[in-house]
């Protein structure tokens, strides 16, 4: 079965200095996954990125803050039925307590070594978090 409909993402692999990822929880959903978020009219992948870190998080970036890893392609774990493709930046950030907003229910910083432990979306689980050992 093909998808349905594509959704288009730019999304932060960000670690902190023990190469722990910064993993977010959606409200009404169980799965972990990158912070991001679908680019508005006329928004770059990485504009995108910079005001959705902001939104969720209250992460403040530039672009040069960015590094971009590449595309990658998976289903989305949250809309059955559709591709996602992200663009995905690595960002590195020092270890710190962050405050959910927006549709944001949950953060976590996580050992890859433990990534069995915790229900991880199928391009976080499959593609990214492999890249970090």
């Amino acid at each position: 079965m093909s998808p349905s409909k594509t959704i288009r993402i730019a999304a932060a692999l960000i670690t902190d200095q023990r190469d722990h990822a910064l993993l977010v929880r959606k409200r009404n959903s169980a799965y972990f996954m990158q912070p991001g978020g679908k680019p508005e009219t006329g928004e770059t992948p990485a504009q995108a990125l910079i005001r959705e870190l902001q939104e969720e998080l209250n992460i403040v970036l530039d672009e040069q803050s960015l590094t971009p890893v590449g595309t990658f392609i998976d289903r989305a774990i949250n809309e059955p039925g559709c591709e996602l493709i992200a663009e995905v930046f690595r960002v590195s950030l020092p270890h710190c307590e962050l405050t959910p907003a927006a549709e944001i229910e949950e953060v976590i910083w996580l050992d890859p070594a433990l990534a069995s432990t915790v229900t991880i979306a199928p391009l976080t689980r499959d593609q990214l978090l492999p890249l970090l050992k």
